[in-house]
């Protein structure tokens, strides 16, 4: 016991016997350091501030990379505790057999720091080789000019070194608490541990019912898209919890319900499945909701962000009709009328040839929530030669002007420029505040904020469907090692292969399509306030994000399938 490299040895052998479990873990580890890694490389790197919307970027990329860092903390832990539940028996056997806990805490120290060293060492490894693809790719998507050369971020590495130190020490603390607090008997039996049946708890059904209720509420009848903004995330903490207690209550009702329906219980496949799922629902309930949860925010970030890229130009026409742009804010009729003429006379002085001139004054409504997508709405009103908006306030209207212009040479700045120094000089104290802008300027900043969006999106997207993927698959593994012994039991009695299969069968159908089935629900809930969002950043045509949601859906729901298929083929190995 006391030789060295005894320990170290023992950890390497249990890892590789435990395969099964370790390598899907490993993976994960791996490739959520390497995109916290890419994350934190794009954040941090010097380039992005050569960019048009550098600091929409940086923002954005900087909010992905604390993202990713909470995630991968909640997600580590949480597949870990599948880890150290099929580790139990193991580990208490070597208990019986002489080992101490010290010696056992000894044995995980070492597994710690091998899986440690190999998901920063793989992580790092990948992010720095694929770090330079990805940006050029986050470039693309902001119509950026793409620079060649290779660089390595040590900021990037050093950031990535504390966060998952710091989680893989978390974690084996965690370990070495749970094997303190248990006795070698239970450690035996941990892995496998029955429960009792599990009562319905309707006060817990009722806040599911009262918090879903709400949440989906908040998301049908806000009305204001500044509203919006902040009501959606109630609204998602009020989901979330929701879902969490229904998933705990509500399924443990249902498979009592169907428990009650004779015709459908006392048939072999139907009768083996709902017994065993209804024995262990509260550990299931909770895997399934986060499955459930997981699956609604790849679903949002993707068809969101994809709708977002696929509809800057109609964003970039709504918030510019005009090439170029024009406002004064609080300003009589007077110098309205100067405003207009000091305009034409500076564009006939310019030798440009504009066209599509319109002007018009209007009045700050209450919901005023996107200048430019109020201008464009009130554009048709304003060739009436009527003022938009409701004059009931106190202070004068704003005034609009705006027109296009053939190409860009530099002229235009040069005339905004011009146009500027006039109304400074000539109507000095006539107007509360002035704005000038072009749509060539300006374009640079929408095409990086939108592609920034989509990066961001499909980012996360693809790191919340890892995360998916294997809740699903450690869900799987856990619960066909829990069904070995029962299905061995059955098949002594007279249960044939086919009919161990078909129960399988039906125990995966019965909730697996669930959590999908209940992301699709809350999509349909969320659509409004969605579309309120995106309105904000001047997206308003909602047949294309119908479009965006459908097509996400179905190819997440064919990833759901293939997923089905392989972790079925699992458990069915694992219980047969």
């Amino acid at each position: 016991m006391g030789k060295s490299g005894f320990y170290p040895k023992l950890a390497v052998s249990n890892i590789r016997k435990n395969s099964r479990f370790y390598l899907p873990y490993l993976l994960t580890c791996v490739a959520t350091v390497a995109m916290f890694y890419i994350m934190s490389f794009i954040a941090s790197n010097p380039g992005l501030q050569d960019m048009q919307g550098a600091g929409t970027i940086s923002a954005m990329m900087g909010f992905g990379t604390v993202v990713i860092g909470i995630f991968a903390t909640i997600i580590l832990f949480y597949t870990n505790s599948f880890l150290i539940k099929r580790r139990k028996k193991e580990l208490g056997l070597y208990n019986i057999l002489g080992m101490g806990k010290r010696h056992i805490a000894k044995v995980l120290f070492f597994e710690t720091v091998y899986v440690t060293v190999i998901s920063l060492a793989g992580g790092l490894l990948g992010g720095i080789l694929f770090s330079k693809l990805v940006f050029m790719l986050l470039l693309r998507l902001v119509d950026f000019k793409v620079t060649l050369g290779f660089n390595i971020s040590l900021q990037a590495i050093q950031m990535t070194l504390v966060l998952f130190c710091a989680i893989f020490l978390l974690i084996l603390l965690f370990n070495l608490f749970q094997i303190k607090l248990s006795k070698p008997i239970e450690l035996l039996y941990g892995g496998n541990h029955g429960e009792r049946e599990p009562k319905t708890k309707w006060p817990l059904v009722v806040i599911g019912i009262l918090t879903l209720g709400g949440g989906y509420f908040l998301a049908l009848y806000i009305k204001s898209p500044i509203a919006a903004i902040g009501m959606f995330f109630i609204a998602v903490i009020l989901v979330i919890i929701g879902t969490y207690c229904l998933f705990t209550a509500g399924s443990i009702a249902w498979l009592k319900m169907l428990r009650r329906n004779k015709k459908y219980y006392y048939q072999p496949r139907h009768f083996s499945a709902v017994s065993g799922m209804l024995y262990r629902m509260k550990q299931n309930a909770a895997g399934l909701a986060s499955i459930c949860i997981l699956c609604t925010m790849v679903l949002v970030m993707v068809s969101t962000s994809v709708c977002m890229y696929i509809g800057v130009e109609d964003a970039l026409n709504l918030i510019y009709p005009r090439n170029v742009q024009i406002y004064l804010y609080e300003c009589q009729d007077q110098a309205y009328q100067q405003m207009s003429t000091i305009v034409k006379e500076e564009v006939a002085k310019s030798g440009l040839d504009a066209y599509d001139m319109v002007s018009f004054q209007y009045y700050q409504e209450e919901d005023d929530w996107n200048r430019s997508l109020f201008i464009g709405n009130k554009m048709a009103e304003a060739l009436t030669g009527e003022i938009p908006g409701d004059n009931g306030q106190d202070y004068p209207p704003n005034a609009y002007l705006g027109f296009n212009l053939p190409g860009s040479d530099g002229a235009p700045s040069q005339l905004l420029d011009a146009i500027r120094t006039r109304l400074t000089t000539e109507l000095a104290g006539q107007y509360d505040t002035y704005e000038s802008e072009t749509r060539s300027l300006m374009a640079g900043n929408i095409y990086s904020a939108y592609g920034g969006f989509l990066f961001l999106g499909m980012f996360l997207g693809l790191l919340f469907l890892l995360a998916t993927v294997l809740i699903i698959y450690y869900k799987q593994i856990s619960e066909g090692y829990d069904d070995k012994q029962r299905f061995e039991i059955m098949k002594k009695v007279g249960m044939s292969r086919a009919e161990t299969k078909a129960t399988v069968r039906s125990q995966i159908l019965t909730v697996f399509f669930l959590p999908l089935i209940v992301a699709v629900i809350h999509i349909a809930f969320a659509f409004k306030i969605i579309t309120k969002l995106l309105a904000v950043l001047s997206l308003t045509d909602i047949s294309l994000f119908i479009s965006c949601t459908g097509v996400t859906i179905l190819v997440f729901a064919i990833i759901y399938c293939l997923v089905y298929m392989f972790t079925a083929k699992v458990y069915y190995r694992i219980v047969s």
